[in-house]
Order: structure tokens, then C-alpha cells, then sequence
């Protein structure tokens, strides 16, 4: 079962109390979590923090291949609805390899049209924005 539509009815009570309660609207993490802090609203993570085998997908994305999985490149739908919406075709999914796995696993980027990149470690149910690495 998903907790998706649970969060969503969540966050849809806790945004009332606003309009009838003066009770916070947030959307950062009620365990203190990250607060998201990317252009897409969705929570982050820094490329330093990804997997190493998710970094290593990363330079095959900049390099143009190849690419170990022959889905990868294909079109994502975003039929889940968390990536921003856009036209059909805007993003791409690429494999990111699971050790252990025999097949695909669970952990993909998604790179969209603009420039900007997600992941997720659970197969489409949550995403990260991938933001760059700060400059020291």
C-alpha cells in the first residue's frame, strides 16, 4: 500500500488549519527533517551525498553513454506526479545499478529537459532534487 494519498490528506488537514486555525503550513519533514529547499519543492540531496553508484550513472548521463540498461534514456511519464508536471517526452529515467540485484532494482535518475535531476531509491515513490555540490 502507498503512503502517498496519506500524506496528501495529511498535508491537506494541516493546510486547512491555515484558513480556519492559524495552524502552520509546511511542507518540511514533521521529524525534523530537511525542509525541501530546491526549485522543485521536493527535498534534496547534494551529488556528494548520492550513492557511488548513482554518481557513477551521473557521468554516464554528462558523457552521453553508454549506458548498461537498455531502458535507459527512455522517456519517464511522471505518472506518479511528484516531478513537476510537463509535456510527455521532458524527462528521461536512467538505471542506477543496485549491488546485489539481479535486475534493475529500485534506484533511478531522472533528468528533465531543463537541466535539472532527481533520484529515487524506491522506484517512483519518493524523488530527491539533486542539487549541485556547494563550491568550497
Amino acid at each position: 500500500m502507498s503512503l502517498r494519498p496519506l500524506r496528501a490528506l495529511l498535508a491537506l488537514f494541516l493546510c486547512v488549519g491555515v484558513l480556519v486555525g492559524g495552524v502552520g503550513c509546511s511542507t518540511a519533514e514533521s521529524d525534523g527533517g530537511p525542509a525541501p529547499t530546491g526549485s522543485s519543492g521536493l527535498e534534496t540531496v547534494r551529488v556528494a551525498e548520492l550513492p557511488d553508484e548513482a554518481r557513477a550513472t551521473l557521468r554516464l548521463i554528462e558523457r552521453g553513454g553508454p549506458f548498461p540498461y537498455e531502458k535507459d534514456g527512455a522517456t519517464f511519464s511522471n505518472f506518479e506526479r511528484i516531478l513537476p508536471r510537463q509535456e510527455r517526452g521532458y524527462y528521461r529515467e536512467y538505471t542506477v545499478r543496485t549491488p546485489g540485484e539481479r535486475d534493475r532494482g529500485a534506484r533511478r535518475l531522472v533528468t528533465g529537459r531543463g537541466g535539472e535531476v532527481y533520484y529515487t531509491d524506491d522506484h517512483y515513490e519518493t524523488f530527491r532534487e539533486v542539487l549541485p555540490d556547494e563550491a568550497r
